[in-house]
């Protein structure tokens, strides 16, 4: 696995003084060497946030902030190659019930009869990645942020997190652990975080993106989560805030792979 650099820059007016929590450093995950570097300025004095780690080693960082402009500086270096995680029973739970975004009961009769026969395989992530992919155009826009997948598949429209819902509503529907994941995302066009589905089969999680917008063997986890409201890149409590500014970069050293929807690809 080449190296990664990865970062984001971030720009907050605080208009009331509020709680602020960033879900945008890389997970440590054993396996990986991560270098990298997080500034926080609030009118150009350092802040230090509080870290808190999450589910599957998501970092939050959290802090207080008055009144001002606010901005988040990160970047990070990231080499080697993650393990794979271990398998825990509360997951086998958890990523089966339907969540906020994700209604996988509401899609029990639509999914058994589009893909049940498949049954829970490699061929399973592969239908379900290309369907959810030629029924949705990729629009920027044109959802909103409480939409979740049924509402997608309606519209027949969205952007990545709404690609992402759809795909893991569909899979659990038909009995198969799925959850999102936040990565940065080399070749991702256009760049910004992207939210991918990450699916149980044959003892091991695998990433199903059915945007293809970028190789899934070069992205980065960030936070894992049960849908978008585990992994968003900024929470704010209490106050009043304006996102003003927010620029996303992420490489690779070296040429892109190549993907394939018929690949079993996990994240590394």
């Amino acid at each position: 696995m080449t190296s990664r650099q990865v970062g984001a820059e971030i720009e907050v007016g605080v208009i009331a003084p509020t709680t602020l929590e960033f879900q945008i450093a890389v997970a440590r995950l054993p396996g990986l060497d991560v270098t990298e570097s997080l500034v926080i300025k609030l009118n150009g004095k350092v802040i230090e946030p509080r870290e808190i780690i999450g589910e599957h080693e998501t970092r939050i960082h959290r802090l207080h902030a008055d009144q001002g402009n606010l901005t988040m500086s990160y970047s990070a270096t990231v080499s080697g190659e993650a393990d794979i995680a271990p398998v825990r029973d509360i997951d086998m739970i958890t990523y089966l019930r339907p969540s906020r975004y994700a209604e996988s009961d509401k899609f029990f009769g639509f999914a058994a009869t589009e893909f049940e026969r498949f049954g829970a395989s490699e061929e399973l992530l592969e239908n379900v990645s290309s369907w959810v992919g030629t029924r949705l155009s990729y629009v920027p826009g044109s959802s909103d942020p409480i939409d979740g997948a049924s509402d997608t598949l309606l519209a027949g429209a969205g952007v990545c997190r709404d690609y992402a819902h759809l795909v893991i509503a569909l899979l659990r529907a038909l009995n198969v652990p799925s959850r999102l994941v936040s990565v940065y995302a080399p070749g991702c066009q256009p760049m910004d975080f992207h939210a991918v589905a990450e699916a149980f089969v044959d003892g091991v999680w695998h990433v199903v993106d059915a945007t293809c917008l970028a190789p899934r063997q070069s992205m980065v986890r960030i936070a894992t989560g049960r849908d978008a409201a585990d992994t968003a890149f900024l929470d704010n409590h209490h106050g009043s805030i304006e996102l003003n500014n927010m620029i996303v970069s992420a490489v690779v050293n070296g040429d892109l792979p190549e993907d394939s929807v018929q690949e079993l690809v996990r994240l590394r």
